[in-house]
């Protein structure tokens, strides 16, 4: 047999299964031209972006690309750096490309996309891919060799590439995702989502003339609350989170991880803001710098209130091994079943979120600031709710435009009061449910009230009515002005028992009798020492179980 010319023909219709139509999100497609940046041993990224014309740029200074580069490695998919040069550019950064089918992300966000490139003693070099016309390719069946790239517009360029020696410029034109996103969002994604520097320090990215720095994530800093740093992680981001009030260590770990969780005040403090923006800070797997999966936790979700404030960083660089890489083809997630990855989703659900869950409660319950209101261990539901109310009504004693020396002493006075507020709150509806509850049980059963009785709420009803003509008010106060209205617990438990027990008789009587001034310094906002409270809690339990003793007989 003669030797076969058969060879392999692709369509170009393998860009759209390899992923050409899996991006959507437009910070990853962004994010797969900062890492050819990054690879390219770039030291800056420029971007800008031109919402009302749907148009952005991304230039860098890297080392560029020449005919022979950008033909069998830029626009040969599936050719990985890695294989070539090993793990690292020339510089001796870590690689971010791996498979090679990360730069199709470049074609799913814009109608046109040109690209122009220039290495140092080599001629410039450049195509225009036009996506409608790749889509009609790909209809076709065509093959490769059948659609060639459009010469670019000389008029396309940029200001930091014409000063660059080298480097690659990326225009892309009629992008809709762009009327999806502000600058300030992108800002603050970038910020959040690329951490090259903690590897190298001269590596800068630029949006609109202005370098992503660290500030741009003040917002997310100020409002974070409670941290705990895995393996004595840190970085100039943390150093900013000058509100921290407890600092915590994760659970210790045989991974080669670092990172942290972190907590903030309220759930919406974790909003990327920007108009209709979904976009929100979680818990997100760094390998090499480079976002690699967000929000890890969704992968166990506890369904307790903790997640809505929790945010952090996970960074596994020894995940980027020089195997297979264990990312999926959209760059957004990792391949199931890698057993790097397995082991860091068990240590953070068996280990590292039960711990936070349970001190964030604690460390909450410690400002008087809700918790976790399932966590009944430590607090029970009811004065959970006590303290929860305390703290809503707190809140409307911040003083609008006041020095911060006032409002901390004000903040001060408050938290000293929110243990009494919150027993004194638990203890008035018990009193207002039980003298009520004993009230219509008396007009159920039809009780008479005795003479001195009847004598107790005329005089009420007369200095009621004295008090109003004093504060010139002619309206009524009390929804009802039956007599029952004006007794305290004593008249109504001599009323609802019908007679004064004797001495060795177990009586509602008689826990009113012990009730009564008690009830009257709550009543009247007084603080209860210790003694009272526990006194206060006793004959409460007391007169509710008598009251259901009473209501047994309706």
């Amino acid at each position: 047999m003669e030797e076969s010319n058969f060879r392999f023909a692709i369509s170009l219709s393998v860009l759209n299964h390899l992923g050409r139509n899996l991006y959507r999100n437009f910070i990853t497609v962004l994010g797969e031209a900062i890492s050819n940046s990054w690879d390219a041993d770039a030291r800056n990224v420029w971007i800008n972006i031109d919402r009302d014309h749907q148009k952005f740029t991304v230039v860098d200074d890297g080392k560029g690309m020449d005919q022979n580069a950008f033909q069998n490695k830029f626009l040969k998919i599936g050719y990985s750096k890695r294989k070539e040069g090993g793990g690292q550019s020339e510089s001796g950064r870590p690689f971010i490309g791996a498979k090679g089918i990360g730069k199709l992300a470049l074609l799913s966000c814009a109608r046109i996309v040109t690209i122009k490139s220039k290495a140092i003693g080599q001629d410039p070099i450049g195509g225009r891919i036009d996506n409608g016309g790749l889509d009609a390719a790909i209809t076709n069946d065509l093959v490769p060799d059948e659609y060639p790239l459009e010469i670019p517009d000389e008029k396309l360029t940029d200001p930091n590439y014409e000063a660059s020696k080298s480097g690659t410029l990326i225009v892309f034109e009629d992008t809709e995702a762009l009327s999806r996103v502000t600058v300030e969002q992108v800002r603050t994604l970038i910020a959040m989502n690329f951490r090259f520097s903690l590897i190298d320090k001269n590596f800068s990215i630029w949006v609109n003339g202005e370098e992503i720095t660290i500030s741009d994530l003040n917002q997310l800093a100020e409002s974070t609350q409670f941290l705990w740093t895995i393996n004595s992680f840190t970085d100039d981001f943390l150093k900013t989170c000058v509100n921290i009030k407890r600092n915590e260590s994760a659970p210790e770990t045989t991974l080669r991880i670092t990172g942290y969780f972190a907590t903030v005040e309220k759930p919406s403090d974790l909003k990327i803001r920007g108009r209709g923006n979904d976009e929100r800070a979680t818990v997100d797997l760094f390998v090499n710098g480079r976002l690699r999966e967000k929000n890890l936790i969704r992968h166990f979700p506890t369904q307790r209130i903790v997640e809505s404030y929790l945010y952090g960083q996970i960074h596994f660089d020894e995940m980027d091994g020089d195997g297979d890489s264990p990312f999926t083809s959209s760059r957004e997630g990792v391949v199931d079943g890698n057993p790097q990855y397995r082991s860091l989703i068990d240590y953070l659900k068996q280990e590292m979120l039960p711990r936070v869950i349970d001190q964030w409660d604690k460390f909450r319950l410690e400002i008087n600031k809700p918790g976790d209101s399932e966590n009944t261990k430590r607090k029970s539901k009811r004065d959970r709710s006590a303290a929860d109310l305390v703290s809503a009504v707190a809140e409307d004693y911040k003083i609008p435009d006041a020095n911060k020396v006032t409002q901390d002493k004000v903040d001060k006075w408050v938290n000293d009061l929110h243990p009494d507020a919150e027993f004194n709150t638990s203890a008035y509806v018990d009193c207002y449910l039980s003298e009520n509850l004993v009230r219509k049980y008396i007009i159920d059963a039809n009780k008479p009230l005795s003479n001195g009785v009847q004598k107790e709420a005329d005089s009420w009803k007369s200095k009621e009515v004295d008090r109003k003509n004093e504060a010139g008010i002619s309206y009524d106060i009390r929804r009802s002005t039956t007599d029952l209205s004006y007794l305290g617990m004593d008249a109504l438990a001599v009323t609802a028992e019908g007679s004064k027990p004797n001495n060795n008789t177990p009586s509602l009587w008689k826990d009113a009798i012990t009730f009564r001034p008690i009830r009257n310094a709550v009543g009247h906002t007084g603080l209860l020492t210790d003694t009272a409270k526990t006194q206060l809690s006793l004959t409460l339990t007391n007169i509710k179980a008598r009251i259901k003793t009473l209501l047994k007989n309706i």
